[in-house]
């Protein structure tokens, strides 16, 4: 006897063909989205919540827009998830990555509609990524020896990097920013290290990047302004008055005399807790949390600067640079890590005051100071700062360097084609339409310009086809153009996780063949 039904009621099961149809279909739709953001002339898309505020975002960073998404389906979320990855891994690529991983599912699509099973597809695909990457390795230029080559280099790719975004018409001056903040981490890929502080006012070419540290606050009435070779104590303990802390605790009394006593117990209580911080032999003392006027004055008549409230991020990354700890108690002084830097001075940007500590323990610290016209401009910039840092420092470790504009792909795209000619049987299918699918992203990056891509791509196969060739797409003046003369340049590990990733997301979905969709947890009724 058949079982008609082993699922609970509401859940939901596509197979076959069904299942595969509706993964294509999601996945088409996401690549289909994020296509117009890419290359130098992608667009952006504006992004509102629905949530208290309405906040609005504008980017055409690949990964914040799908990160932002609630998606439905299944296979959508696997694209997210690898730009998600190729974010957190090297920063840039986020948006190729999909485009990619799309692409090869459409092709897919076709090749399955020719009844191929998908499994030779995947098989293919394995053979014609693992091509494209040799065809890539046999191309990389590595110029760690010399450190004059190896600097234009990473110029020329943070430049590539932020063509993309909002800082394009500023480029010259973000790529130095980035460089220089890079060189400073001497070969270490902890971008923590790298403080971006955003000021609204003035425009994106007066921001500028400043060695030490800067603390988003401002020192308080009567004390020290300034302060030369500073012991700096960052703590997170409360420096409001110490109260009676239980919930519904009640103190009764029969006079006031009694209320000054226990006032007075608590001016005592804080003042020793106060004399145990002084005696760590600190000049400057930075509180996570309130410091009631009280125990600021104690400080300012010691001639302490105290700074209240800094932000939790802000104190982590001072312990950081300055080489200190976090201290929450304070009776052991000897076990308390302070930190040190040269001088603490205030300063001002813009309308604001800020703290600046320079000449800190953490020589490889650096402040990005962002000016720009609104909010929404500098969150931009920042994340488009964020990326060009990320690829920089991952090219500092793993230093090759490809072309850009195109140029990979048809590298990749014409070692595919040969290994088409030479592989028997229906993988070649596969294996021809993993060549088309490498194509979409020169093509894509030309429709974006408003190019005739038909035209610029059959041009670039025929540049490709010669011995040694760096032809690429020219955005700007819409011709093929040598990306060498133009100093448009890549990470090659960026293209490498784009290659991978997209493969291995593509080769996921194709194998699925059945969607089990459960049923939702029903409320019960507590009546």
């Amino acid at each position: 006897m058949a079982v008609d039904r082993i699922l609970k009621d509401d859940a939901s099961e596509e197979k076959g063909e069904r299942a595969r149809m509706s993964s294509f279909v999601g996945a088409l739709a996401m690549c289909d989205l994020i296509k117009t953001t890419l290359g130098p002339k992608g667009m952006d898309k504006i992004l509102q919540s629905t949530g208290r505020g309405r906040k609005v975002t504008v980017t055409n960073d690949g990964a914040t827009i799908l990160k932002s998404l609630h998606i439905d389906n299944a296979a959508a979320k696997v694209l997210i998830d690898i730009s998600k990855a190729q974010d957190d891994e090297v920063g840039d690529g986020t948006t190729s990555v999909v485009v990619l991983a799309g692409e090869l599912l459409r092709e897919a699509e076709k090749l399955l509609a020719m009844k191929i099973h998908p499994m030779t597809i995947i098989a293919g695909y394995r053979m014609a990524a693992e091509c494209a990457l040799n065809a890539l390795l046999k191309k990389v230029v590595d110029n760690k020896q010399d450190a004059e080559k190896f600097r234009s280099d990473l110029m020329k790719i943070a430049m590539t990097t932020l063509s993309s975004k909002i800082l394009a018409q500023d480029k010259d001056h973000f790529a130095k920013l980035a460089v220089d903040a890079v060189m400073r981490l001497k070969g270490s890929t902890n971008l923590e290290s790298i403080q971006i502080v955003k000021k609204p006012g003035g425009s994106l070419i007066d921001s500028f990047l400043d060695e030490g540290f800067i603390l988003d606050k401002k020192i308080g009435i009567g004390q020290p302004k300034r302060i030369e070779n500073a012991k700096v104590l960052v703590a997170n303990t409360s420096m409001d008055t110490d109260k009676v802390k239980i919930y519904g605790a009640r103190v009764r009394v029969d006079s006031m005399a009694k209320v000054a006593e226990i006032e007075a117990a608590e001016k005592d209580k804080m003042r020793e807790k106060v004399n145990k911080i002084i005696g760590h032999g600190i000049n400057c003392f930075i509180n996570r949390q309130l410091i009631y006027n009280f125990p600021e004055e104690l400080f300012a008549d010691a001639g302490i600067l105290a700074i209240e409230h800094a932000d939790f991020d802000g104190i982590e990354r001072l312990a950081l640079v300055t080489g200190g700890e976090i201290a929450s108690t304070f009776d052991n002084p000897e076990s308390v890590k302070l930190g040190h830097c040269k001088l603490i001075e205030e300063i001002m940007i813009g309308e604001d005051k800020l703290i600046h500590f320079s000449g800190v323990e953490m020589g490889q610290a650096c402040t990005i100071i962002l000016r720009g016209a609104s909010e929404h401009v500098l969150d931009e910039a920042e994340r488009s700062l964020h990326d060009a840092l990320c690829v920089l420092s991952q090219t500092v470790n793993d230093s090759r360097v490809l072309y850009g504009g195109g140029w990979p792909e048809m590298v990749m795209t014409r070692e595919v084609d040969e290994l088409v000619r030479k592989t028997p049987g229906k993988k070649s299918h596969a294996i021809e339409a993993f060549s088309r699918a490498l194509q979409a992203i020169p093509t894509t990056i030309a429709d974006n310009a408003g190019l005739d891509s038909a035209e610029l791509i059959s041009k670039l196969r025929a540049e490709h086809h010669k011995e040694v060739s760096n032809a690429g797409i020219d955005v700007l003046t819409g011709t093929v153009g040598d990306m060498a003369e133009l100093g448009i340049s890549e990470s090659f590990k960026v293209k490498q996780a784009v290659l991978l990733s997209a493969t291995e997301a593509a080769v996921m979905i194709l194998r699925v063949d059945e969607i089990i969709t459960c049923a939702p947890r029903k409320r019960e009724d507590r009546m």
